[in-house]
C-alpha cells in the first residue's frame, strides 16, 4: 500500500480532489498538522510521499506559524532522499525557500479561476506533461515565488506570476494554484476573504460562477494530475530497497 504523508496548516485549507484521487488509489494517508492535532515528523520516513497544503502564513512566518521549521526540515528530507514531494501554494513556497529560491509578495494577488500557460519545459515532465498549452486552476494567494531554486524547471506560468509552477529535481513538484480546489473550497475561502476580494476587485459571486461553470473540466484535469503524482509515489513504494538489491 502507498502511503502518503499529507501537512495540513489549515483545517480550512484541506487535500480537497486530491484527497478523493488518493482515496480512489487506496493509498494510506496520514494528516498532520496543527489543526490535526498531529505533529509533522521531521523525516518522511515510512512514506512513499509528502504533500504540503496551502495556508495563510508566509514560508518563514515562524512567529506567527510556530510549526513552520518543521515542516522545512521535513521537505528538506524529502529532497535529500528524492521522495515523491508536492508543495501546493504555502507548500510551493516552502518547497522554493527550502531549496534555494526566492520568496516575495506578489506583483498583483491572483484570486479565483486564473489562467496559465505552461512551458514547453513541461512536455517532458512526468507529472504535469500531459497538460494542454493553456489550463486554468483555483487561485488564493498574496505571495509568489519571485527566484527559482538553483537547478530548478519552470512548468507553469501566468500573467501575473511567473512561477506557477516547478520541479525541483527529479521528485518534488510546487505548484502556486490550488489544484485540490473546486467550487466548494472557493465559495468557503470567498466567505471568509473579504479583504483579498476587495483587493483583488472581485465579488464572491463571480468567484463562486467562474469555478462552478469550469468545475467538470477542473475535476477531470487536476485529477489526472493528481494520479501521476500517486503513481511516483506508488512506484517508490514497489521500488526495491537497498537490502532487497544486494541478495
Amino acid at each position: 500500500m502507498t502511503r502518503v504523508l499529507v501537512v495540513e496548516h489549515e483545517s480550512d485549507a484541506g487535500i480537497g480532489l486530491v484527497g478523493e484521487r488518493l482515496a480512489h488509489a487506496g493509498c494510506a494517508v496520514t494528516v498532520v498538522g496543527p489543526d490535526a492535532g498531529v505533529e509533522i515528523p521531521l523525516s518522511p520516513e515510512c512514506y512513499d510521499g509528502v504533500i504540503v497544503l496551502g495556508g495563510t502564513p508566509g514560508p518563514t512566518d515562524d512567529a506567527v506559524a510556530d510549526w513552520l521549521p518543521r515542516v522545512r526540515e521535513l521537505m528538506s528530507a524529502c529532497l535529500r532522499d528524492e521522495l515523491p514531494l508536492l508543495g501546493i501554494c504555502l507548500g510551493a513556497q516552502l518547497l522554493a525557500v527550502v531549496a534555494g529560491g526566492r520568496v516575495t509578495a506578489a506583483r498583483a494577488p491572483e484570486i479565483g479561476l486564473t489562467p496559465m500557460r505552461m512551458t514547453d519545459a513541461a512536455a517532458e515532465d512526468p507529472v504535469l506533461g500531459a497538460l494542454p498549452p493553456e489550463v486554468a486552476a483555483l487561485q488564493w494567494h498574496f505571495l509568489e515565488v519571485a527566484q527559482l531554486p538553483p537547478g530548478s524547471v519552470a512548468l507553469c506560468e501566468s500573467d501575473r506570476c511567473a512561477n506557477q509552477a516547478f520541479r525541483v529535481g527529479p521528485r518534488a513538484w510546487g505548484v502556486q494554484f490550488h489544484l485540490e480546489g473546486l467550487t466548494e473550497t472557493a465559495a468557503q475561502w470567498a466567505r471568509d476573504d473579504s479583504e483579498g476580494l476587495k483587493a483583488a476587485q472581485l465579488t464572491r459571486t463571480e468567484v463562486i460562477e467562474q469555478m462552478r461553470r469550469a468545475e467538470d473540466d477542473l475535476r477531470a484535469r487536476w485529477s489526472a494530475v493528481a494520479d501521476r503524482w500517486i503513481a511516483t509515489a506508488s512506484a517508490h513504494a514497489t521500488a526495491p530497497t537497498a537490502a532487497q538489491t544486494s541478495r
